[in-house]
């Protein structure tokens, strides 16, 4: 069993078998409330990392997968690819792993899945050599009015340098950079910006000019990328403290 960490109550491992990846997928479906069972052609080729509750007989509480690229010319293959046109990003020299389905059982509450998930992403980072993680960050809803402080602060703090930046390919998006011209409330902003996402810009982590509106899966989402070198030294230690 490829155990990534063990922290508390929670065991982050790689999944090892079919069955392993239909459980990510079930508690995906359940997550995102999609009805029928979410999966897609990706899954085969990721590695998919799964936590869960070792008191709680190893009930699976969090899952999320990560596609491993040499470098920005295959960033084409990405499932990001399908919804921006990531044509600045063919330039990076280093490897990259594209984080997806992100989720956490809706009946877990505790905070220290998150801080498990991350510790187990960096520790996945490390041992394969990855200098940029990306992946589309998810907004619960496609009405943009309830987010309004959260864009703001993204515009004015948190967008992509533009030698990275993503353009628009999707055909329904919110151009927040362009059109936004309100101060954000900072505090308004953080309590509705998503867990994950929050902790991406924690990281040192940006994001794209634009929001794509997926009414597929009723969310809307920003690309988002962390260029690991760029990563507070002290953050840094603190996520390979929680990884060690």
């Amino acid at each position: 069993m490829a155990v990534l960490l063990c922290k508390g109550r929670y065991r982050a491992r790689l999944a090892q078998s079919p069955r392993d990846v239909a459980d990510a997928q079930k508690l995906r479906t359940l997550a995102f409330g999609t009805g029928q069972t979410d999966q897609d052609a990706f899954d085969p080729v990721c590695a998919h990392i799964l936590v869960e509750d070792t008191q709680a007989g190893h009930r699976l509480v969090c899952c999320f997968r990560m596609l491993t690229m040499r470098d920005g010319t295959e960033i084409g293959r990405s499932y990001s690819a399908q919804y921006y046109d990531l044509s600045a990003l063919e330039g990076f020299d280093g490897r990259m792993v594209e984080m997806g389905r992100f989720c956490i059982h809706p009946d877990w509450k505790d905070p220290d899945i998150l801080r498990v998930a991350w510790g187990a992403m960096t520790a996945y980072i490390d041992q394969n050599g990855i200098e940029m993680l990306f992946g589309c960050s998810s907004f619960a809803g496609t009405e943009t009015d309830d987010y309004l402080d959260a864009f703001a602060i993204l515009k004015h703090r948190h967008l992509a340098p533009k030698r990275w930046l993503p353009r628009v390919k999707a055909p329904d998006v919110f151009r927040f950079a362009s059109r936004l011209r309100r101060r954000p409330d900072a505090k308004k902003a953080m309590l509705r910006m998503p867990p994950l996402l929050r902790t991406y810009l924690m990281m040192g982590g940006w994001v794209s000019d634009h929001a794509v509106v997926d009414r597929h899966m009723n969310t809307l989402h920003v690309f988002t990328g962390l260029e690991i070198g760029a990563i507070p030294p002290a953050r840094k230690r603190l996520l390979r403290a929680v990884a060690g």
